[in-house]
Parts: structure tokens; sequence; C-alpha cells
């Protein structure tokens, strides 16, 4: 059985815009971090890949869809559920606030060898901490 991992971003006033909520910026920056968060969990920091085994997961495509502001103090819940390929891992997220989704979208990202020679597979062993994280 597959679970998700998840977080808790607390937005902070310096988060925010003019208005009160959540700048789409620091938005994202909350979603890289939570990848950022969830590799280093399973044993795959993003430093440590690139710079001990000479391949990263750079981010390719993004999207996400807001449904509800988000204010500074406003504890949200980041769910993060990787899909896995062959060549490239998506990351899905779901943020809830109070219960409710604010937003949601993926980040795909591919597995390439560091210094521009191309994709290649997943390794075995980060495929295999991943998997239990993993949509179903």
């Amino acid at each position: 059985m597959s679970r998700s991992f998840e977080r808790v971003w607390t937005v902070r006033f310096s988060d925010t815009d003019p208005f009160g909520i959540a700048h789409y910026p620091r938005i994202v920056d909350a979603i890289h971090e939570t990848s950022d968060m969830f590799v280093q969990e399973i044993g795959f920091p993003f430093w440590e890949i690139s710079r001990e085994r000479g391949f990263g997961l750079p981010l390719v495509e993004m999207n996400f869809e807001f449904e509800r502001p988000v204010e500074a103090g406003d504890d949200v819940t980041v769910e993060l559920t990787p899909s896995l390929g062959t060549r490239s891992v998506r990351f899905e997220y779901v943020a809830r606030n109070d219960g409710e989704v604010a937003f949601s979208g993926y980040e795909q990202r591919v597995c390439a060898r560091r210094g521009g020679d191309g994709s290649m597979d997943l390794p075995d062993d980060l495929r295999a901490a991943m998997e239990p994280y993993a949509a179903d």
C-alpha cells in the first residue's frame, strides 16, 4: 500500500503580497522545498546525487492550479506523491488548508547525467526508495 509524503508549510508574513495572500512565487518555493525534503527523507538529497553519483532530477515541466488563497499564519499540508516512469518521475502535489484544497499540480523531472550527457534510467535504488510513496 502506498503512502504520500507530507509536510506542513507555515505561511509567513514575508510570503504574502500586499493583500495578505501568499504570493505565487513563494508557493512555488514551498513546492520545491517539499520535493527537496522528500528526496532527503528517502536518502537521496539532490545535492548528494549530483555531486556523488553524477546524475540529477532536473525540472522539465510544472503546472499548478490555485483553488483558494492561503494567508500568513496558515498551516498548509503539502502532500507529494511520485509517479515513476522509466527515465523520469512526476511529483504530484495536493495542498490543503483546514482540509480544503488550496492548490494542486505537478513537477515533471527527468533523470539526467550531470554535464548534459542526456537522460538515463532511474537508478534501481532510487526507484525502490520512492516506490512506497508512489501512486498505485
